[in-house]
This record gives C-alpha cells, structure tokens and sequence, in this order.
C-alpha cells in the first residue's frame, strides 16, 4: 500500500489541521527510523470520527487519500459527502482543479456487525476488524453478490488478552487465516490489534510487539503467500510506539483533526 506521508503546498502555512496533519507524518517517520525501519513505508489512515467534512476537505487538499472510519453509518455518510464533493472537483475545467486526488481509500476499523456488511462493502478500500468466521463469510456471501474484485481484510487479534477488547485469540490466528484463505471473494492482507488507553504509550509496547511476532510467524508459514503483508496498530495515543514495533498502518484520527 502506498502512504500519503508528505503534505502539499496548497493550504496556507498557517492552517493548523495542516500543521497538525504535518506534524504527524513527521513523528511517524521519527518513528520508523528509530525502530529501524526508515525505507519501510507506513500508510496514516485519517479517522474521521470527530472530523467536519470541511476538515476532510482540508485534508485531501494536502494530498491525503486514507481515510478511516469506526462506525458504519458515519462511514457511509463520511463517503458519500466526499465522492460528491470530489465529483464536483472533477467537473471542473482543468485549470481550475488545483491538486486533490481523484478518489480516496476508505477503511472500516471498527468493529463490524455481520448486518451491516451489506452497506460498507462498496464503499471499503480495507476492513480492519475481521475477527471470526461467521464476519468472514458473511462478507464472502455478499461480495459474491455485489463485487467483481476480492474484499480485502485484516484479521483482528486479541493481543492483550482483555475480555472486553475484540479479536480472535493469538493462538486462533492462523487457523482462521487458513479458513478466509479459501474463500474466493476475501483477500487477507494482515492482522490488526487494539490496545488499553495507557496514561504511558510505552506500555503498549508488550501487546504491538507480540503482535508483530504473531504476523511474522503467519508470513514464516506462508500463509496467504507475499499478500500477508500488512499490520495496522497503533492509534493517536500510541501510534509512534506501533511504528517503532513495525506497524505500516496506524490510525490516527484526534492527533490530526482536534478532540
């Protein structure tokens, strides 16, 4: 996947989103050279959940096409106001475009009720929060109805261990990959994993770790052969930390767009 890490000089230097927005990518690639992955390229997916479409619009003018919503329904509306907005863009004569992208990728990282499949499969570059079979083939049964190209999803792992955090357990993992693996209208890309709100990021440090030592083993394995390739951890509060433990996704969303 390819990430939108540098902004574009097409909003005022003195935009706050911007520096804000700025400021991210740069912790971000602090990050990744510190836990020695400076060449390795990390996608920020933008969390929409407290932004105002101005702020999207904001957004997409630095050049940014990773968006991420956690709810289904804000996700849907989140959509809709951007591909019109984009539609209007392209209508456009060319010299009065200026620079937005001409389309972006959404991603659902919240949890997914097997109900509301149906209504993020057209809209989702990337679901993030598979994290059982019956989810799975649900999303197989309404792909093959809807879609001409596979899903792609990440498996969900429960990490930490908590009751109240969703996933499927570690040692689960793999087993459910190897089930979605057959399933000709899901494609799995990687695994995802949450962690508590800690006061301190680097307590979250034991849970991105043994993530990434769960992903490594699946692609040791070869399961889902060269696609196994991306691992999204990490949030406002601890995004640097993921990074540094080998994260190519995190999600940010109040860091970027204000509480």
């Amino acid at each position: 996947m390819p990430i939108a890490a540098q902004g574009r000089e097409t909003v005022p230097a003195g935009d706050s989103l911007r520096s804000r927005y700025e400021a991210v990518c740069a912790r971000i690639r602090a990050a990744a050279a510190r836990g020695g992955h400076g060449e390795r390229e990390v996608v920020l997916v933008a969390v929409t959940r407290s932004a105002s479409i101005d702020q999207i619009r904001q957004l997409l003018a630095l050049g940014h096409v990773d968006l991420g919503e956690i709810h289904v329904h804000v996700l849907s509306h989140h959509a809709a106001q951007v591909e019109e907005f984009l539609q209007r863009h392209r209508e456009l004569p060319s010299a009065r475009r200026g620079d937005l992208p001409d389309r972006v990728r959404w991603h659902m990282t919240g949890p997914l009720a097997r109900n509301k499949v149906r209504k993020v499969l057209p809209v989702a570059r990337l679901i993030h929060t598979v994290d059982s079979l019956r989810l799975a083939e649900e999303i197989q049964t309404a792909a093959a109805a809807r879609l001409e190209e596979p899903v792609e999803v990440l498996i969900q792992v429960n990490v930490s261990g908590g009751r109240q955090k969703p996933g499927i357990a570690p040692a689960a993992a793999r087993h459910l990959i190897e089930q979605v693996d057959t399933m000709f209208n899901i494609r799995v890309r990687g695994l995802m994993c949450e962690t508590a709100s800690f006061d301190d990021a680097q307590r979250a440090r034991p849970v991105f770790e043994r993530c990434r030592e769960l992903f490594d083993d699946i692609r040791r394995a070869g399961t889902c052969s060269d696609r196994f390739d991306v691992l999204s951890m990490g949030r406002t509060e601890d995004f640097e930390v993921a990074v540094e433990c080998g994260a190519n996704i995190v999600r940010v969303g109040a860091a970027i767009f204000g509480e």
